[in-house]
């Protein structure tokens, strides 16, 4: 399509116009400073004469040769305002631009104008795509929680219903976790999400709740430790989905022990202490959540270092450049 819309301008209108114009310009300008000199030369004029009209004949052929370059220059001016949410570069429609256009000037502003297009189209997909998803797969989330804890509340049911009950609430909690990393991963740039200073002590705690609730009837404690207290501008979903990520990977992929998660300055760590699972299943059972955690990284800048030690003891940090320490 993008070949057939730059050969389109090409038929439409003439190739080279802008070369030979700029070719007579230059032409008719060498002409004028010849003649001029030989008026000099054979005293038909004064040579401050002659100066004063080699001054304007270089002028001159300044301005038309400016006025030949100008529908570059406002195409320029037009891409520089263009609104990417907005699928049209106003007045540079192929069908608008004057028959006198050049072809490759042409040529430029259809795919140009293509390109805006899709932009555009691009953008109101993610646009459709993230309201969508996050309406059509945040409500069965919620009827599934409330149903969840509705049967939790059943006097009737069992020790095996109650367990199973447990597990759908657990998954639960993780698909929503999943839902609103893909979510905040689907948009071109952080638009639409709300941006404040937030401690990040706080947000963690905040967060503790659930993935406790997550880790019920696992052998795997949950510990904070808080050496430090800083503050991040910032979006703090986005900070909590990315610690989310790191924790449930630490869970993951543990047998059981203690998940620690630390504050340090400027620093968040995620560690497992205790026993590890046997690698081959290690393996399958993570790696999703890292993944989501490192292009959540990238995205905010936010640098995500991986470690194993001793005795496979894995430990994730997160740094953060933009830190304000905070008094505790």
């Amino acid at each position: 399509m993008a070949s057939r819309g730059s050969a389109q301008p090409a038929r439409m209108f003439r190739r080279g116009l802008f070369h030979r114009r700029l070719a007579i310009i230059f032409g008719l300008q060498l002409l004028a400073l010849v003649i001029a000199c030989l008026m000099g030369f054979y005293d038909v004029a004064p040579v401050s004469a002659v100066l004063v009209l080699i001054v304007i004949i270089s002028v001159l052929a300044w301005l038309a040769a400016r006025r030949q370059w100008a529908p570059v220059s406002r195409l320029a001016q037009a891409v520089s305002d263009w609104d990417e949410q907005s699928p049209d570069l106003i007045g540079w429609r192929p069908d608008e631009l004057p028959r006198r256009t050049d072809a490759d000037v042409a040529t430029l502003a259809s795919s140009l104008y293509g390109f805006a297009n899709r932009i555009a189209g691009y953008n109101q997909r993610e646009r459709n795509f993230t309201r969508d998803a996050s309406h059509e797969l945040r409500s069965p989330l919620t009827v599934i929680k409330m149903s969840a804890d509705m049967l939790a509340d059943d006097p009737m049911l069992g020790e095996f219903g109650q367990r199973s009950v447990q597990r759908i609430k657990r998954s639960t909690r993780e698909m929503e976790a999943l839902v609103e990393a893909l979510l905040i991963l689907a948009r071109e740039s952080d638009n639409g999400l709300t941006e404040e200073d937030f401690i990040v002590n706080d947000v963690i705690r905040h967060e503790l709740p659930d993935v406790l609730d997550m880790l019920e009837g696992r052998p795997i404690t949950l510990e904070l430790e808080e050496p430090a207290r800083f503050m991040l501008h910032g979006s703090p979903r986005v900070f909590a989905v990315l610690c989310w990520q790191l924790i449930r990977n630490a869970c993951q992929q543990a047998e059981g022990g203690t998940v620690v998660v630390a504050v340090m300055p400027g620093v968040v760590t995620v560690t497992h202490r205790g026993e590890m699972m046997a690698p081959s299943a290690a393996v399958n059972r993570h790696g999703f959540e890292l993944a989501i955690a490192q292009r959540i990284s990238e995205r905010f800048h936010w640098p995500l270092e991986l470690q194993t030690r001793e005795g496979r003891r894995h430990i994730a940090r997160i740094r953060f450049p933009d830190s304000t320490p905070v008094a505790a």
